[in-house]
């Protein structure tokens, strides 16, 4: 792409131009384009690639985050890049990604890609691969489980659940603590429980094949639909072995979970209006007179709550604990607010926490689980004056306005403050999307995060949390943005402090 400058010498009826190497061309003013018309693709700016390959070596999966905000920062907010045979057109502008994003179903879609490895395991369409009509039935299945009415319904076994992660920390004493494990143990005895009525209990029995299957499962889906090349089709390495074992583990326990659920409901009818279980309110919904879902949309959504339900809450609760341990005026603050309102975990006591959401929403705004997301155009369009023909990849980069001094002011701060003041602009912090596939399971999510922070906070002072051998944890992208290893110390707070 061309940059046009206007530049002394140059002749009578052109404009100097100088392209990205440098060197200077004229051009007369008739051939300028027409700004009324969309830009093409190819004229795009892009970093230097190779023949074939293009952009495929500069991104290894664990980091193309961080390599595709570097690039937005030298590119600008529209630019394009290749992974081996795709072209990817790359956009960081909140306000654009917002518009794509009010645009789905019907104008974007998640890659087919994502969709395609999903299949080839054998998996079942839940709702975060569901399209068209198909989404629109779940969806409404769906957000009934997740309402906050059906929420607070489930707070009981949520706070259950978080107990044992407290007896497990008092049991450890001031010895460190594996953190990011601990998190993942509370979060997929959370989902396993409230969704499905299942008591995992991962936390005291120190894991479970369960969780050992859905981690298996999260990485090998990101790293595939990552890769430029989809070899597994003519060869599997003993990954992709590993990783078919895991699918059909999950499967088996989905299946299960469900046929669980359907035998409860028969024996008990009235389940059916008062549903003990998320997994029941989806049957429920699901047997409703033309619902448009069967048995195995049903199944998508349980493996999609199990596997997503894991990785995203936990990685958010590490962020956010370890942002608070860098920031002691703001973990002393918080800290109190939980001291001073919960006396007991209730969910009207976890609704007062106001500062404790707003540290919340500014670790995600900080480090969010999903710092981009992928797209595919369903028709031909038009975005920040770029044409985008029917099937091109646009890769959201969510995390860029976000932490760009413009938006708020000394960005790289962890300032809370901001969500409680009004100074936060919620169009530009995207953790959850927006439009109308917003993340339906956002204010389970929150309760969760809230839940498990009233318990460290409320009956554990933090002696400290460190990064392994590193100075700070490194971000590792997966299935979701985590840190790297974390490890915690606690001491019990004195009595009388807290929950």
């Amino acid at each position: 792409m061309s940059q046009t400058f206007k530049t002394a010498g140059a002749a009578p009826g052109t404009l100097g131009t100088i392209d990205l190497q440098g060197e200077r061309m004229s051009t007369t003013a008739a051939e300028m384009p027409d700004p009324t018309r969309p830009q093409a693709i190819a004229d795009l700016p892009a970093p230097r690639g190779l023949p074939l390959l293009g952009n495929a070596l500069q991104l290894q999966p664990a980091t193309i985050h961080l390599a595709m905000e570097r690039w937005s920062r030298e590119y600008g907010p529209m630019f394009r890049a290749r992974i081996g045979p795709r072209e990817v057109v790359v956009l960081s502008d909140s306000a654009a990604i917002t518009a794509v994003l009010r645009d789905r179903p019907d104008g974007f879609r998640r890659p087919s890609i994502t969709a395609e490895v999903s299949a080839e395991l054998g998996g079942n369409v839940g709702l975060f691969l569901a399209e068209g009509d198909v989404w629109r039935n779940q969806r409404r299945m769906v957000m009934h489980a997740f309402s906050p009415t059906a929420i607070r319904a489930y707070f009981d076994r949520m706070v259950q659940v978080a107990q044992r992660l407290e007896a497990r920390w008092h049991a450890a004493g001031e010895h460190e603590i594996d953190l990011n494990a601990d998190l993942k143990r509370y979060a997929v005895d959370v989902i396993a429980g409230l969704a499905f009525g299942a008591d995992v209990n991962t936390i005291e029995s120190g894991g479970n094949a369960i969780q050992e299957h859905v981690e298996t499962v999260l990485a090998g889906v990101a790293r595939r639909s990552l890769l430029p090349f989809r070899y597994w089709r003519w060869f599997r390495l003993p990954a992709d072995r590993r990783l078919e074992r895991s699918v059909r583990a999950v499967r088996e326990a989905t299946d299960g979970f469900i046929a669980d659920a359907r035998a409860a409901m028969a024996a008990d009818p009235a389940l059916r209006e008062q549903p003990a279980n998320m997994l029941q309110a989806m049957l429920a919904a699901a047997d409703q007179p033309d619902s448009g879902v069967d048995d195995c949309g049903v199944a998508g959504n349980v493996t999609t709550m199990l596997l997503a339900g894991e990785d995203t809450t936990s990685s958010a609760l590490a962020w956010l604990i370890w942002l608070l341990w860098q920031n002691p005026a703001v973990l002393a603050r918080v800290q109190d607010e939980v001291r001073r309102n919960v006396s007991s975990l209730t969910p009207e006591s976890i609704g007062t926490l106001d500062y404790l959401d707003a540290c919340a929403l500014e670790a995600m705004r900080l480090k969010p689980p999903a710092p981009f997301l992928p797209l595919q155009a369903l028709r031909d369009t038009t975005v920040m004056g770029v044409a985008l023909p029917k099937d091109t990849l646009l890769w959201c980069v969510l995390r860029h306005d976000s932490v760009d001094d413009k938006a708020f002011p000394d960005a790289q701060r962890f300032d809370p403050e901001r969500w409680l003041a009004g100074k936060a602009d919620k169009g530009v912090a995207l953790p959850f999307g927006a439009g109308p596939r917003m993340c339906p399971g956002r204010y389970l999510s929150l309760m969760e995060m809230k839940v498990a922070m009233a318990v460290l906070l409320g009956r554990f002072d933090i002696v400290g949390v460190r990064a392994g051998d590193r100075t700070e944890p490194a971000e590792v992208q997966g299935f979701v943005m985590g840190p790297t290893a974390l490890r915690m110390r606690l001491r019990p707070a004195q009595a009388g402090a807290g929950a």
